[in-house]
């Protein structure tokens, strides 16, 4: 049997737990060595595979990539690199095969949200195609939540967990001061079109009047009379009122209220902003004092407080990934099943990626509450399992601590390619 090279790289915004994967493809494919010869990892994700500039994840010790589990970030780099249809972006593809070729890898691996699988599904056509065998299998990955055919995706849980967790601090902090200081307080979070890390900042609330006490969902239109309304009956009646809200907020015409006027490299509006504009609004308009807080990176970053639930699914979707490669499989992608919610019980299934690639799950109706500002029972048990459990990373000098790897680079044996 030839034995082949396997190629991973990570894509997008990284997690608290990609590199969770990242260790289980490693580790496993280190098993098979009958089968798999090497785990080449691109720098800066797919720009590492077009650029030739490949990472030698052989030299690393098996004691450094175990460590992986508990980093967060991305250990080999991440981008936001968008190759666009095969007619576009031809020449791109094309290169990708060509250095696949020429390092004889016959195992494709992109761990990214839904750009990604889209990306990972066109390689799988193009090397058919071309008559190149290859097995392309993607590795779900986005804070966002939003990919269909899994029950969650990894990365979401400990964003969860995270937001959560400020909520409820946060609301202990605002409650304390309310009665001569602050009475709103308004926490920004991630999710351009869905609204699920939003929704998770309510499961911080266990009793009436708690924090959160209203979220703002990209899936509801903004209603600044409602809105207004709520807050000022929620001031009265608990002196204080926290607030939820997604970076994707759109207003009463659909239009995106925090837009940049920019997009990113994957045609995405850039967002930001929301926050400190719908603290202004109560401010203007109900003249309550404020503060308003940005988690962005803290949230994806934050590994000391990741959800051991969403560890353990980072580690078996790129597990199930070297499996279902090994296993002849081709434009799959490892998907979550849940089983049961109490106790939570979930297994490993295969989706095809032309029912992943380019389709967005946003929270069900079913899972918002009817006024629009909360979340339903049934979101809740949904939520609840996916932030369970502790996986607390060794710490050093009072710090957690992440390990880096020497990232090697083979040599390359192709003329240069610009992008």
């Amino acid at each position: 049997m030839v034995i082949k090279n396997a190629f991973y790289a990570q894509s997008g915004g990284v997690t608290a737990v990609i590199n969770a994967s990242a260790c289980a493809v490693i580790e496993t494919a280190r098993a098979h060595p009958d089968r798999i010869g090497n785990v080449l990892a691109g720098r800066d994700g797919i720009i590492g595979a077009l650029t030739e500039d490949l990472i030698d994840t052989s030299l690393e010790s098996a004691a450094d990539i175990a460590r992986l589990r508990h980093t967060p970030g991305g250990a080999f780099g991440s981008c936001r690199y968008k190759l666009k249809s095969l007619e576009q972006s031809r020449r791109e593809f094309e290169r990708l095969i060509e250095v696949f070729r020429a390092h004889h890898i016959g195992y494709f691996f992109y761990n990214g949200g839904g750009d990604s699988a889209d990306t990972c599904l066109k390689v799988s056509q193009l090397s058919a195609a071309l008559g190149f065998p290859l097995q392309a299998i993607h590795i779900p990955k986005t804070v966002d939540n939003d990919l269909p055919l899994t029950d969650t995706c990894p990365g979401f849980g400990s964003v969860a967990k995270y937001v959560a967790t400020s909520m409820r601090e946060a609301g202990l902090d605002v409650a304390s001061m309310a009665r001569t200081s602050t009475k709103v307080f308004v926490f920004e979070v991630m999710g351009r079109h869905a609204g699920w890390i939003t929704a998770a900042c309510a499961l911080a609330a266990r009793n009436e009047g708690e924090a959160p006490h209203l979220l703002l969902l990209p899936e509801v239109l903004f209603d600044e009379a409602r809105f207004l309304a709520c807050v000022k009956e929620c001031v009265d009646r608990y002196g204080y009122c926290a607030i939820a809200v997604s970076e994707g907020l759109r207003g009463p015409e659909g239009e995106l209220m925090a837009g940049a006027g920019t997009t990113d490299a994957f045609g995405h509006a850039q967002l930001g902003g929301i926050g400190p504009q719908i603290a202004q609004l109560v401010k203007d308009r109900l003249g309550y004092k404020f503060h308003w807080a940005v988690a962005d990176y803290l949230q994806r970053a934050a590994r000391h407080i990741a959800s051991k639930t969403d560890v353990e699914q980072a580690y078996a979707v790129g597990k199930a990934a070297v499996d279902m490669a090994l296993a002849g499989k081709n434009a799959v992608m490892p998907a979550i099943r849940r089983l049961a919610d109490y106790p939570y019980r979930w297994d490993i299934v295969e989706a095809p990626l032309d029912q992943v690639a380019n389709v967005e799950h946003k929270m069900p109706a079913e899972f918002i509450t009817a006024d629009g500002f909360g979340i339903t029972e049934a979101a809740r048990r949904y939520l609840a399992p996916l932030i369970a459990g502790e996986d607390t990373p060794p710490f050093r000098d009072g710090l957690p601590d992440y390990v880096s790897l020497q990232n090697v680079s083979v040599a390359r044996k192709l003329e240069s390619f610009s992008i």
